[in-house]
């Protein structure tokens, strides 16, 4: 037996609050040849977020940037988890301080629910590292990845 009705999607933000997350993926991209992906979900399927951002990286085919600059930054709401997963070409290059101080500035947001300003404010400040490790060059750049946020359950 099955069901003809389909599992409404968990409505995370707001319209205005979505657009605020895009525009700052765009904007980011704008500077640089790299990419950032926002994934949001209600629930993490593994103790460590970072696992699951691992895995959600691979599942949306972020590793196939030509320069391996891409960045997923995943938050799981309902478990108040999340994590930043770089490719190896920004990760090394941006360094570990970079990296814990994104993720404590999202967490200082998300300490006071504001979810939607907390991973803008990280995904404009991971678009000034790549910026500056891989400026943005108008003869070769392209948009190698969407920049819509993906939901999961």
């Amino acid at each position: 037996m099955f069901s003809i009705f389909k599992k409404k999607q968990p409505q995370f933000f707001t319209g205005e609050e979505n657009k605020l997350i895009v525009h700052a993926v765009q904007e980011a991209e704008k500077l640089t040849s790299g990419e950032i992906r926002v994934y949001v979900e209600s629930h993490c399927e593994y103790v460590d977020a970072i696992d699951r951002a691992k895995e959600i990286f691979g599942n949306i085919n972020m590793q196939a940037t030509q320069l391996r600059n891409a960045v997923l930054v995943y938050v799981a709401i309902k478990d108040r988890q999340l994590a930043l997963f770089a490719d190896e070409g920004i990760y090394i290059k941006a360094g570990k301080d970079f990296w814990n101080g994104a993720v404590k500035k999202m967490l200082a947001h998300f300490n006071k629910e504001n979810y939607a300003a907390g991973i803008a404010t990280v995904v404009t400040e991971i678009g000034e590292s790549l910026a500056f490790h891989f400026p943005y060059d108008a003869a070769t750049d392209k948009n190698e990845l969407p920049d819509d946020i993906v939901f999961g359950k």
